[in-house]
């Protein structure tokens, strides 16, 4: 449904996730412009990172995408009935027997392993003429690839194969220290020699950040698509989701009265507590008992106690009371907090936040000041 913005969203969701369609526009547009002369392809494996394929999709095609990649080929046949004018590459390739859905769903395959071209190359056969494909190469993170010595097979690759795209995957690429990007770079080179003309991709999200050498005609960012940093470092992308929450319940415990699941959690004076309907089921971890918060307005509200399935424990004694009643406003992602800031309190980072996000939420997307909602 579109709705004119209003500013409001369901009064029956006890949570909401904000997804800022505009935001997502600019880190395409940001990416694109940084990664100039290559093509900056997306990726929307995992529902566009939990964010919701059938919005994101069309919004990042608009904003110039025309190459995408997803992992499954499950996730490539619901993208081409959104998007049926782009090229999408399935990272996983096929599993055996699966080939000919391939080709009638028009998809392209990353091809990642003797077994996968050669079935490529017998559908190829069987059809009368070579079919593009992608090829990857194992430029050592021991994951997808073929390696060298693959390579080397007599007749593996021969004019029944029709590469479009090489590739391969930084294992280090967040850790702009590292040597080994150095070193698979190099690697990636060696392996793509013996496709002279074939454009080449090495780099996804963090990659681009490691400058104009890792770029080659083609970047995968995905990650970043989203608004997660790409390093350690200051965040140039534009943070595209928030999460709100609102108070169940408020109530008052004495000091020694004990909180939630295995009494984990004891008060040492009189606390008062409001409690969230947000929790594992929802993507906020277990781990993050003792360590995570949410804010009202500047002021930080520590997670007391044990993470339930459904609900979590907010000391909010920092405030004056009557501050909070049922129905009121917590941030949980936001401008003090953002994913990656929310991921460190669970020892984990932003990609796992964004997969995570249930399917609970009230969903708001914004764009140009009109509102796509789903419940």
């Amino acid at each position: 449904m579109q709705h004119v913005f209003d500013g409001t969203t369901s009064d029956r969701a006890g949570a909401w996730l904000s997804v800022d369609l505009d935001a997502l526009t600019r880190n395409y547009l940001f990416l694109s412009k940084k990664v100039g002369p290559a093509e900056c392809a997306a990726v929307v494996k995992a529902d566009a990172y939990g964010l919701g394929l059938t919005h994101v999709g069309p919004v990042l095609e608009r904003a110039g995408a025309r190459t995408f990649f997803v992992a499954h080929m499950e996730e490539g046949v619901a993208l081409r009935k959104i998007l049926p004018n782009v090229r999408i590459f399935v990272l996983h390739g096929f599993m055996p027997g699966c080939a000919e859905e391939m080709l009638t769903n028009n998809l392209l395959p990353v091809l990642n392993d003797v077994s996968q071209v050669r079935a490529w190359k017998t559908l190829s056969v069987k059809i009368g003429h070579a079919l593009p494909a992608a090829i990857q190469f194992d430029s050592g993170m021991s994951r997808f690839g073929l390696s060298e010595a693959d390579l080397d097979i007599p007749g593996l690759l021969d004019e029944t194969l029709k590469p479009v795209l090489v590739m391969s995957h930084l294992a280090c690429a967040d850790m702009p220290d590292s040597i080994f990007s150095a070193t698979q770079r190099e690697r990636f080179l060696q392996m793509a020699s013996r496709f002279p003309g074939v454009p080449r991709s090495l780099s996804a999200s963090s990659g681009i950040f490691l400058g104009p050498d890792y770029h080659f005609e083609l970047v995968r960012p995905g990650a970043a698509l989203y608004g997660i940093a790409p390093d350690g470092g200051p965040n140039p992308l534009s943070a595209v989701i928030s999460l709100d929450a609102r108070v169940v319940q408020v109530r008052s415990i004495k000091a020694g009265d004990r909180v939630g699941y295995g009494l984990t959690w004891t008060a040492k004076e009189p606390t008062r507590l409001a409690t969230l309907g947000i929790g594992y089921a929802d993507g906020f971890f277990r781990a993050q008992a003792g360590q995570a918060a949410v804010w009202y307005q500047d002021v930080r509200l520590p997670l007391v106690g044990r993470v339930s399935m459904d609900s979590i424990s907010i000391d909010i004694s920092a405030l004056p009371d009557s501050t909070l009643k049922p129905g009121d406003i917590l941030s949980v992602v936001g401008p003090k907090q953002d994913v990656d800031a929310l991921a460190r309190t669970g020892g984990t980072i932003g990609y796992e936040i964004l997969t995570s996000l249930g399917s609970r939420f009230h969903r708001v997307y914004k764009m140009e000041k009109v509102l796509a909602e789903s419940i």
